[in-house]
């Protein structure tokens, strides 16, 4: 009897044939509802908005051991992006300046600043993970769901070094600029100047 099921399920799982497939997979989600943990009020344009790919290669050794026997090694493609923004919510009262005859107006803003990552989990993988003999004995008594913590942790600030070396900020602020201009020509100024202090 065993035999037959056995020889069921290996037709219905390569043959692809319903009803064979005994011991088919489903899956089920069982997840709650998500939870509002806070709102935050913004005040911020976001002028620019980078999306980048980073391969992370993590390595674990264990002193006097060769890696066979314990450390990890984890290869992952993370994709993720970076905004840009000018903060105005907090502007000074020496931020706006206009001039006698309301033709010239003068900003000053601070500069630029990239905000926190956001990885994209559809677009990261992990390509390979290698473990030694003795991570992979503890992973059977054990599961620990934080082990990629470590990896996201470092493909985010990989994100942000290389959000910042592609002159991310520096773009946000020309674009800040131009919609400053555009909209206060519009209100009737002839001159506008922006300037990032």
């Amino acid at each position: 009897m065993f035999a037959l099921a056995v020889v069921l399920m290996l037709i219905g799982q390569f043959l692809g044939t319903p009803g064979l497939d005994v011991f088919g997979t489903r899956v089920k989600d069982r997840s709650g509802p998500a939870v509002l943990r806070s709102v935050q009020d913004l005040s911020r344009y976001e002028g620019a908005a980078g999306t980048y790919q980073v391969v992370v290669d993590l390595e674990h050794d264990a002193r006097f051991l060769p890696d066979s026997i314990r450390g990890t090694r984890t290869l992952y493609v993370a994709s993720g992006s970076v905004g840009a923004y000018v903060e105005l919510g907090r502007l000074g009262g020496d931020a706006v300046t206009v001039d006698a005859d309301r033709t010239a107006v003068t900003l000053r803003l601070p500069h630029a600043r990239p905000a926190a990552p956001a990885l994209d989990p559809e677009r990261s993988y992990a390509v390979s993970k290698q473990r030694g003999l003795l991570d992979r004995l503890g992973d059977l008594f054990s599961d620990n769901p934080a082990s990629e913590q470590a990896v996201n942790v470092l493909a985010a600030q990989r994100i942000s070094a290389a959000a910042r070396e592609s002159g991310l900020t520096a773009r946000a602020e020309r674009n800040t600029t131009e919609m400053l201009r555009e909209l206060l020509r519009g209100l009737g100024f002839e001159r506008v100047t922006v300037t990032y202090v």
